[in-house]
């Protein structure tokens, strides 16, 4: 089995960061879902259309996700054909990157979100394209914006990237982002009273620590798993091999 494989323990881990990452997701975007809304005129604010907007808007995102999952995995697809070995690197780069997530997770260490600066440059090309679209008053207007903020720089989001790149399959990539983009929808869609309850949820220690240890255990599994691998291909290696 390839530890890199999109079964459901990476799909729900997937989906965890985003939901606890939900934190930064708050502070980041919930301002901006909070400024579309009051964008669309008065008159034009019926929960049934405002419902419409913030469905195409998070539709938009969480596709933008997925393209992106699936480019990087390709990427590391065509890396893992043209280099030998380099499936290796993948796969130890998939387990190394929940760790880190999971110590993100957990608030045990926040360096996935020093990586923010390297989207900053194409966000600066993007904004404004954005900015055209408002107000926003039609679903496909939002999601056309909303596919437009998946770009946004976002370290959570460079980190997930980082692990579609070593899974190097576009659809379980893909898959993969979409789980992560579902998990922020509970942060990024509350607002007043309920964005602080969901806020204090995900800012429980308790909360943070069993989740980040379960992923935690589930990339060292991957690794122990690999690790057995490589053990076996060189006990076969070992007994082909010409001296023997």
């Amino acid at each position: 089995m390839n530890p890199a494989d999109m079964s459901l323990p990476p799909l729900a881990a997937a989906f965890v960061f985003g939901l606890l990452g939900g934190a930064h997701c708050i502070g980041m975007c919930g301002g901006i879902m909070s400024a579309l809304t009051f964008a669309v005129p008065p008159s034009m604010r019926q929960p049934r259309r405002l419902a419409g907007l913030l469905l195409g808007y998070n539709l938009g995102r969480i596709s933008s996700y997925m393209i992106a999952g699936a480019l990087v995995a390709l990427l590391g697809s065509v890396l893992n054909h043209a280099l030998d070995s380099f499936a290796l690197v993948l796969r130890i780069l998939a387990a190394v990157m929940l760790i880190l997530m999971a110590l993100y997770i957990a608030n045990w260490w926040k360096g996935l979100l020093r990586i923010e600066a390297l989207g900053r440059v194409l966000w600066r090309r993007i904004e404004p394209i954005g900015r055209r679209l408002m107000p926003v008053v039609k679903v496909p207007q939002a999601f056309a914006l909303g596919s437009l903020w998946g770009w946004m720089p976002c370290g959570l989001i460079y980190s997930m990237l980082a692990w579609s790149l070593a899974v190097a399959e576009p659809l379980r990539a893909a898959a993969m982002m979409g789980a992560f983009g579902l998990g922020t929808l509970p942060a990024v869609l509350a607002t007043g009273v309920a964005a602080r309850r969901v806020s204090i949820w995900i800012r429980s220690p308790a909360t943070r620590t069993l989740a980040a240890l379960l992923i935690i255990t589930f990339a060292v599994w991957q690794l122990w798993h690999l690790q057995s691998m490589i053990g076996m291909e060189d006990t076969h290696s070992a007994m082909t091999s010409p001296h023997h």
